[in-house]
């Protein structure tokens, strides 16, 4: 097989791949054996055809796109493989000549990674952060802690408020047709959580229990139910229980609560510990970003537009795994927000071309540094996810190769530790003051 690249623009350029004349023969010979068995030829049974009366009936240029199906993906393989290049896009393929007995000449358009112009990546300055605890802060996470451990007390004579917990019947229709979706019983809806259509939850403000109302909203015209956007809709509404939170109150029999401490003061104390070394934390994260910024916006790369359309999808599968571990999926998220998920792609767009960018300028920086990662680098990783998961290294390694997914671990190590380079080599100043 003979295979050349020529770059036509940019990230832009023509694979030429010539298979040899034995390789389309013996394509032929696999297309023949799977669709024989679906010939039906007077006096013979299905698969029990012989070539050449199968080829007289229906000519030999029917088993051509089988064959080319067959063939096609697998010395397209070879030919990146052989030409050096790194596709990030579906070729379009033009196939010049494919008959029996000659070769297979095809060229194909393809979108490759782009090259990357580093500017400067050793000694970029960043400010120091404090991990000093202020008082603000401290109370602060005193009242969240407070807020995760109220009670949902029951309110008989007051009327609902922002914050309060409504259980609810609702019945939704539009011009008196009700619709998918639009009903339920005793539903539990935190008033002003945003989860209903906008102008919903702000209309059962002030409702009492017993309370029946018409709760009337407009969907945004960018629903994604399309039979339902732009279009106004009466959910009959009755409201059963309203809950509040009751906060305990701050003293030592709450330190005792929720901690070892038998005093407010220790807890205090302990807490503030806690909270300056995740602030350590947060800091040393936020660094690493600042670096990698810095050194991304530093260097000149073109980036395809597939790469970064591929990436949002990684987003929203992400997105979506992260909602179901609250007990969500996409589905349900893009209806309570009334958003489509082209909307929610293309707001994704612009994290996903900085992801993009700032994984090829760290690629870039790993080779010119020379950082690889040995067998020690994945070794220790998989140690580290195995205690993360209480699960042995090799259930974990087998986990990961049985999905593909150990290429994607190595990168993912080489990243880091070129991002760990990169701090180990840059310069803290002093924080701007306030």
């Amino acid at each position: 097989m003979k295979a050349t690249w020529e770059k036509i623009e940019k990230n832009l350029g023509v694979l030429e791949v010539e298979v040899e004349a034995e390789r389309v023969a013996a394509a032929l010979d696999k297309a023949f054996n799977k669709v024989v068995k679906k010939a039906n030829v007077p006096g013979f049974r299905k698969g029990k055809v012989p070539r050449p009366i199968f080829e007289a009936r229906y000519g030999v240029e029917s088993l051509y796109q089988d064959a080319i199906d067959i063939l096609l993906p697998e010395v397209y393989g070879e030919a990146v493989e052989q030409t050096d290049i790194f596709p990030v896009d579906r070729p379009e393929v033009n196939v010049e000549q494919f008959a029996k007995g000659q070769a297979f000449i095809f060229k194909a358009k393809v979108t490759v990674k782009p090259e990357v112009t580093l500017g400067e990546y050793k000694g970029v300055e960043v400010p120091a952060a404090s991990a000093e605890v202020t008082e603000e802060e401290l109370s602060a996470e005193l009242e969240r802690l407070q807020q995760r451990h109220a009670e949902l007390v029951v309110i008989d004579e007051e009327p609902a408020q922002n914050g309060d917990t409504v259980v609810i019947d609702f019945d939704g229709s539009v011009n008196g047709v009700p619709f998918e979706g639009g009903q339920a019983e005793r539903y539990s809806l935190e008033l002003g959580s945003g989860s209903f259509i906008p102008g919903f939850e702000d209309q059962v403000v002030g409702m009492a229990t017993g309370d029946f109302k018409d709760v009337v909203v407009t969907f945004p015209e960018t629903y994604h139910a399309e039979e339902l956007a732009g279009k106004e809709a009466v959910f009959k509404v009755k409201l059963h229980e309203i809950k509040r939170k009751q906060l305990p109150a701050l003293d030592d029999e709450f330190a005792k609560d929720v901690s070892e401490f038998d005093t407010l003061d220790e807890y205090k104390e302990d807490l503030k510990k806690e909270l300056a070394s995740r602030k350590q934390k947060d800091n040393e994260a936020a660094r690493e970003s600042a670096i990698v910024e810095k050194v991304a916006e530093n260097a000149q790369v073109d980036i395809p537009r597939p790469m970064v359309l591929g990436e949002v999808q990684n987003m929203v599968r992400d997105f979506d795994n992260r909602l179901r571990t609250q007990g969500m999926n996409l589905d349900m998220f893009l209806s309570f927000s009334g958003q489509t998920l082209s909307e929610l792609q293309e707001q994704m767009e612009g994290d996903a071309e900085k992801r993009v960018r700032n994984n090829l300028v760290l690629e870039q920086i790993a080779k010119e540094e020379n950082i690889t990662v040995g067998e020690e680098d994945i070794d220790q990783e998989l140690a580290n996810m195995a205690d993360m998961y209480k699960r042995s290294k090799e259930e974990i390694k087998s986990i990961l190769a049985s999905n593909g997914s150990l290429g994607s671990l190595r990168e993912e190590v080489q990243l880091r530790k070129t991002i760990e380079f990169l701090v180990a080599n840059s310069k803290e100043t002093e924080a701007a003051a306030e």
